[in-house]
């Protein structure tokens, strides 16, 4: 359901001439018209109705998610919801990871980034690991073709990174001898480590002992 394909850089710069839009969901929708009827219909693959926003991912701001799509069965309305990240800035990093959760909105999310999703991806271009799938050189030239025909993106980059998430082992007890191991509860941890039954010596401590 999710895509954590890297922004690419594009020079690409969209149309002048081409008709403001207000919102980022304005654009995204045209964006999605137009991948609909020049990318996934000339294959023979049928992009439903969606709403598309931008938003992060069920994952949260922790996440390195840049795009998600829900199943139609996931929402009120029986519509595919996507999602693109607010931390995208560029139009053709948006449109990249849109084309990649259009797939998932084609496959209704049924088969994540397994064969199915490949299958489709492949024939429209996208290229690499498929939970990362950006588009390939062919596919990469149709979308900044499109972008020429696409006003402005109307959109201000959130400036967030997501924050490496820290593993804090828990508390433990492990006799260097025989190498008997024990969890111990935090609340004790200030009688220090335990005996080891066999031994009867102090076992050495490991894990976040420190930390509690």
């Amino acid at each position: 359901m999710s895509s954590t394909s890297p922004a690419i850089a594009s020079s690409v710069t969209p149309g002048p001439s081409a008709t403001p839009v207000a919102t980022r969901e304005s654009w995204l929708l045209e964006a999605t018209a137009r991948l609909a009827a020049s990318v996934f219909s000339p294959l023979g693959y049928t992009v439903p109705p969606i709403q598309v926003s931008v938003g992060y991912a069920s994952t949260g701001l922790r996440s390195s998610a840049i795009g998600q799509c829900w199943s139609r069965a996931s929402a009120e309305d029986g519509l595919n919801h996507v999602f693109i990240s607010p931390s995208l800035g560029s139009a053709y990093a948006v449109i990249d990871t849109l084309a990649h959760e259009l797939v998932h909105a084609v496959d209704d999310c049924q088969h994540k980034h397994g064969k199915a999703f490949k299958t489709i991806a492949l024939a429209i271009g996208l290229q690499g690991p498929m939970r990362s799938a950006s588009a390939g050189p062919a596919l990469k030239k149709r979308l900044e073709a499109l972008l020429v025909e696409l006003p402005p993106y109307p959109h201000g980059r959130i400036k967030w990174s997501p924050r490496p998430r820290v593993t804090v082992s828990p508390p433990r007890a492990r006799c260097e001898q025989c190498g008997y191991r024990v969890s111990v509860p935090k609340r004790f941890l200030h009688l220090g480590p335990p005996m080891c039954p066999v031994h009867k010596s102090a076992m050495e401590t490991l894990g976040a002992w420190e930390h509690t």
